[in-house]
């Protein structure tokens, strides 16, 4: 059913243009040509008589705004070259092409009034070339099946016409829009790009190709991480895609937003060696001049974000220079076509409507034989808008059509066609080409590595993040593992000289066996320093995690010998040193290494239970991530290995807490019996300060190596000098001193084994102080008045010797000596009697007394008669017998009480009569203080 006539539209208003359109076969809306009229075309050749009416539908407007119709006047110069050059080779003889153009004005009314017009009052169209504007063409697209009219079109390339459902007789020479989607993903693959983000403006152009890739990229192991769009303002979805890191974005916009996009690109800093931007390449030359002025970004802030994006857009003409269909290559065609156009308008679309026209010509050459084969008497001009059989073998015979034009080779996959897509890069403020992808074949071509990147190497995907492990540096194990060795070489040194000199009394009266565990805890200690510095690098998961277990056992177990053992000999001093009772106390070695064995019997009882309940573990701490300290386009993300479980802060609080009480308790005794120097003992002095270096290192060594746990280095340098301090400044102080005095002194070890020490201590219970002397108890004034005493009596008793000397040997029988010794020694003897009177009271006169006694018993000195007593001198010196075996009692008496208070002889010396020997420094102890320790 064909419409009413109407009344004709009125032509062009351009003589120029209508004399052109003209020539082409143009007929405004009602001028239809007589079927068989010659018309249509410059000249015809000699033998085509007949011509193929071919309805043209595209703006031709002469409007210098409507960019549509600009496109329409651009490829005409083109369809005319395509006309001419195939009436020229006869390619449809006895037909030629007779094209009917008609102005759609980019208007669906206009467009469909000329559509309907030309079938009407036109001649029977074969078939329709055009469609510039997509609403008006998926109007007139959907239509032609009831029409059996197949349409080509040459610029319309929005992929709602991809719908073969909807548009089953359309076809297109150019490349939709969603074609530069395969080229996308191959140039995605190519750089190993497998994150992106889309940001696509809310247009239905550019959301159906973002559809339409998401679908490409499905199933092909490319992640789109992030779909972002906007409607005027970009910069929120800008900023969504730093937030989620996408590094690779896809852009749909049309040349106004893409200024604005760039522009909150670089106020995002989303620009440089980073990040790729990959948008839409058909913008027209200079696109962002003329939308600059529109934005709030400085030209050069625009033109930074801006350089190094890639443009991908179907490629206008072939870079091949392969001879085309009408066997000019595409770079002789183009200057054909620049000739023909003159000063005119240039499409990009011209060489997609000079293939057009040759797709056309091919269809009906191929319909034509098909009829020929058929023998069935029908010819193609018998078409018309109800013949369905002739209108499929048309469309067939396009679906069919391949041929290399001078857009590329052209194919038609379900009426899309498969051409070529070019690539663009922004570089230094121009478009350059930079590489093809052929839709055929599949293949994309990169021009001689034209890409420029802003970085050394093609941006990542995404930000890169390097697991790196901090690990231990291995010149800082070699040189800590070399001291180490050098502690156990001295270790063993130690060990050797105590047991070879374990007879000799100056090491017997040391413990030998204590200190034998010293250096095994010691060694120990040093040995866990090979294994802490065992990481990741060094030994495989599954052997670490074996040493996290035997590195904790070693240590624990080493700690508790050495310091245990330092524990029991100090609480063996602290013990004799505060005996209040005044009893002997006998602490023999046996109960010390009880001591040390209970302690390791607790330490196996928690660690048991402690690898049975809740082993430890590898476990991985990762970091935050760190900028590549090579400027690389990648982030470390540092990781630690640790030592863990699940109750680590149970567990450790457990060892904590008992090893701590005992460090304390240790130091508290080292602390009381810090004045104390026991020569029987020869080191307790140098065990109280090893307690106080083990606590303070150990002390020091907890806190840094929780304060340095995300710095392995520092924490396995700082924990490793700790134990090797430790360790080595605990064996030197318990070993060296008994070196040094085997060496200058060998004849120590033979020495009286007498206890001397001193007690100086400014405050003291009111316990403790009755069990010291009473000199010690007495103050400072007291003490210096008793010392200047001292003095006083020590230079009496040196005059009194030289008196005895000289009545001795002046001593006779005669009554004027007699008399003469009253009268001249009278006055001494009663001095000597007053300082016996000064001395009753202590102990230590009655001890030296007793002894003295035991030795010169009374029979020996001349008289025993009981009459006589000590307290009257003037009875007892009647004779010089009498003065001399009194004098020969006192004298010693006094020697041994004062001496030692003086700085003489110990009041605890066997013999009185032995002359002083002890150093003036030592004081003098009271008996209650005489203990003996046995197993020395």
């Amino acid at each position: 059913m064909h419409p009413s006539p109407r009344r004709p539209a009125a032509a062009t208003s351009n003589p120029a243009m209508l004399l052109l359109l003209l020539c082409l076969g143009w007929a405004p809306p009602g001028w239809g040509w007589p079927r068989g009229s010659s018309r249509g075309a410059a000249g015809m050749p000699p033998n085509a008589t007949t011509p193929i009416s071919i309805m043209g539908l595209m703006p031709l407007s002469q409007s210098e705004e409507d960019q549509k119709s600009r496109i329409g006047r651009g490829v005409l110069p083109a369809v005319q070259l395509a006309m001419d050059q195939i009436r020229n080779e006869s390619l449809l003889n006895p037909y030629f092409l007779d094209l009917r153009l008609y102005d759609t004005e980019c208007d669906n009314a206009k467009g469909l009034k000329a559509f309907y017009d030309a079938i009407k009052y036109g001649p029977n169209h074969l078939m329709v070339f055009g469609g510039v504007c997509a609403t008006v063409t998926s109007i007139i697209a959907e239509s032609l099946k009831g029409w059996n009219l197949v349409q080509l079109s040459f610029a319309a390339t929005t992929p709602e016409l991809a719908d073969k459902k909807k548009y089953p007789y359309f076809f297109r020479t150019v490349p939709s829009d969603n074609a530069v989607n395969p080229a996308i993903l191959k140039l995605l693959k190519h750089y190993h790009w497998k994150r992106v983000g889309t940001l696509t403006q809310d247009v239905q152009r550019f959301s159906e190709v973002r559809n339409d890739l998401t679908g490409v990229l499905y199933g092909e192991d490319i992640e789109i991480s992030d779909t972002e769009s906007f409607s005027n303002d970009p910069c929120t979805s800008v900023k969504k895609l730093k937030g989620n890191d996408v590094r690779i974005i896809l852009g749909q916009f049309d040349e106004e937003m893409a200024v604005k996009v760039f522009c909150c690109a670089y106020d995002e800093e989303m620009y440089g060696s980073k990040y790729q931007w990959i948008i839409p390449g058909w913008y027209e030359n200079l696109w962002w001049e003329s939308w600059i002025n529109s934005s709030q970004c400085l030209s050069k802030n625009l033109l930074a974000a801006m350089e190094g994006y890639i443009g991908v857009d179907f490629e206008p003409l072939s870079s091949n220079t392969n001879k085309t269909i009408s066997g000019r290559t595409p770079q002789q065609y183009e200057k054909e076509y620049n000739a023909k156009r003159g000063d005119g308008q240039s499409s990009k679309f011209h060489g997609y409507a000079y293939d057009g026209i040759w797709v056309i010509a091919r269809t009906l050459q191929r319909a034509m034989n098909y009829l020929n084969s058929t023998k069935k008497h029908q010819k193609i001009e018998d078409f018309n808008y109800t013949n369905h059989k002739l209108g499929k073998i048309f469309l067939d015979a396009m679906n069919e059509t391949r041929f290399f034009g001078v857009t590329g080779e052209v194919v038609f996959r379900n009426g899309e066609r498969m051409g070529t897509i070019k690539f663009t890069q922004f570089q230094e403020q121009k478009e350059v080409k930079v590489g093809e992808y052929n839709a055929v074949h599949d293949q994309l071509v990169i021009i001689n590595n034209s890409i420029r990147f802003q970085g050394l190497e093609p941006p990542k995907d995404k930000t890169i993040i390097q697991e790196e492990l901090r690990k231990i540096s291995l010149p800082l194990y070699s040189i800590l593992s070399a001291l180490t060795i050098l502690g156990m070489i001295m270790a063993s040194a130690f060990l050797f000289f105590n047991i070879k000199n374990r007879n000799q009394k100056l090491i017997k009266m040391s413990s030998p066996y204590m200190n034998n565990l010293i250096i095994l805890g010691g060694m120990l200690s040093y040995a866990s320093i090979f294994l802490f510095g065992l990481d990741g690098s060094f030994v495989s998961e599954k052997t670490f995690e074996t040493l996290c277990t035997v590195r904790t056992w070693i240590l624990t177990v080493g700690y508790t010998t050495a310091f245990g053992a330092m524990f029991a000999k100090t609480w063996r001093v602290h013990a004799i040193f505060k005996n209040v009772k005044m009893k002997k106390k006998i602490i023999k070695d046996q109960k010390l290494l009880g001591i040390v064995g209970g302690m390791l019997l607790i330490d196996l009882c928690i660690l048991i239970c402690w690898q049975v309940v809740d082993p430890l573990r590898r476990t991985v701490e990762k970091y935050n991530m760190e900028p590549d300290p090579a400027g690389r386009d990648i982030s470390i993300r540092p990781i630690l290995e640790h030592c863990e479980n699940t109750h680590m802060t149970i567990w450790l609080g457990i060892v904590y807490a008992y090893k701590g009480l005992l460090m304390l308790f240790g130091c508290f005794l080292a602390w009381e019996t810090r004045n104390v120097s026991i020569p029987a003992l020869n080191d307790s002095k140098y065990i109280g300060m090893s307690v106080y270096n083990v606590g303070i290192m150990c002390i020091i060594g907890a806190a840094v190596s929780f304060l340095t746990r995300d710095q392995p280095n520092v924490q396995f340098c700082i924990v490793a000098l700790v134990i090797i301090f430790c360790s080595t400044i605990t064996l030197c102080l318990v070993f060296v001193p008994k070196l040094i005095t085997l060496r200058t002194n060998p004849d120590a070890a033979t020495q009286n084994r007498r206890f001397q020490f001193t007690q100086n201590q400014k405050k003291e219970d009111s316990k403790t102080s009755t069990s010291v002397t009473s000199v010690n108890q007495a103050s400072t004034s007291r003490l210096e008045g008793l010392q200047s005493e001292n003095h006083r009596l020590r230079m009496k008793i040196t005059e009194l010797d030289k008196d005895l000397e000289e009545v001795t040997m002046q001593l006779q029988d005669t009554p004027e000596k007699t008399t003469y010794i009253k009268q001249n020694h009278y006055q001494d003897l009663n001095d000597i009697l007053s300082i016996r009177n000064f001395t009753d009271g202590k102990d230590g006169e009655k001890a030296i007394l007793k002894n003295h006694l035991d030795q010169n018993p009374p029979a020996q000195w001349g008289s025993s008669d009981p009459s006589r007593t000590s307290k009257d001198p003037i009875e007892d010196i009647n004779s010089p017998e009498h003065i001399q075996r009194r004098l020969s009692l006192q004298l010693p008496i006094l020697h041994h009480a004062y001496l030692p208070s003086i700085g003489g002889v110990d009041a605890s010396c066997a013999s009185p009569c032995v002359s002083p020997s002890a150093s003036p420094r030592h004081r003098h102890v009271p008996p209650s203080f005489r203990v003996m320790v046995s197993g020395l």
